[in-house]
């Protein structure tokens, strides 16, 4: 059974996929080794969130632990990362409709749940649900074009997907305040000064970048980069002591892992680790 690329095996239970079989309208993918590219393509809307696009990521995300990939960047096709909701298409909702599909909610719940690393590599526009995608990867590499922005308070709401509670983890009360209550857009350099981002890079090396930093994600030990975000985003939803606590343990744990044996023992020897996972 095919359905936007996924393909299922009904006696067995189990879902697979391959970038051959992988045939959505709105999204690309596309795998270098052991990193995926999961290009958002809508650029004549500027990548805008439809409810196309939102059921297609949904679906991509569903099983993306099921393909062969130990990182995944997420980018934008054309000027844009994503230029916010389309707005043309969300105008006519009504608050029954909203609340009862809980808009935006599957998609930001399962982003976040991944336990893969990924990389937002933003050029152009990231504003409303755009921004809140970004933040909700593990990190963000910008390009020297990038604009950060929550404008939803120009249409007469506010932010849905994050906008008003991550932002200002990030960047603290005031910026946050400011973005949410003025719309302003903040640029590249702006969101590197204030943590939204890990580095700025020139547009045309954006990709470049980006694999290069997911390609040496790969190359760890994938328990430990596991174990590794998760202590981090652990540290936003607990109080210091709890999660030094939590730290800890994980740090003990990883000591019965091969990969640990194998890491120490390389840098022992002056040479390069051979990580098996194990």
């Amino acid at each position: 059974l095919k359905q936007g690329g996924w393909v299922e095996n009904q006696e067995e239970g189990f879902i697979i996929m391959s970038p051959e079989t992988l045939k959505f309208e709105t999204l690309k993918f596309e795998q270098e080794g052991a990193v995926g590219v999961l290009t958002i393509s809508r650029p004549e809307s500027m990548n805008a969130l439809n409810d196309q696009l939102i059921g297609e990521f949904e679906h991509f995300l569903s099983g993306v632990s099921e393909l062969d990939i130990r990182a995944l960047i997420l980018t934008g096709e054309g000027k844009a990362f994503v230029a916010g909701a389309d707005i043309k298409e969300m105008s006519s909702k009504s608050f029954a409709d909203v609340f009862s599909e809980n808009l935006f909610a599957n998609a930001s719940d399962r982003i976040i749940k991944i336990r893969k690393p990924i990389i937002a590599a933003v050029s152009g526009y990231a504003l409303g649900g755009g921004c809140e995608l970004a933040m909700a990867c593990d990190f963000i590499i910008a390009s020297d074009t990038a604009k950060f922005g929550q404008p939803e308070i120009n249409l007469g709401v506010i932010a849905g997907m994050g906008g008003s509670q991550r932002l200002t983890r990030f960047v603290g009360k005031s910026k946050a305040m400011d973005m949410n209550l003025t719309g302003r857009f903040m640029d590249a350099d702006e969101a590197e000064r204030s943590g939204l981002v890990s580095r700025v890079v020139p547009a045309k090396k954006l990709i470049e970048e980006a694999l290069s930093a997911a390609q040496k994600i790969a190359e760890k030990s994938m328990p430990s980069v596991m174990a590794a975000k998760e202590a981090v985003n652990r540290s936003y939803e607990v109080t210091l002591g709890e999660g030094l606590l939590f730290e800890r343990r994980v740090f003990h744990s990883l000591f019965a892992t091969e990969d640990q044996k194998e890491g120490m023992g390389a840098f022992l020897e002056k040479r390069q680790p051979q990580f098996r996972d194990k």
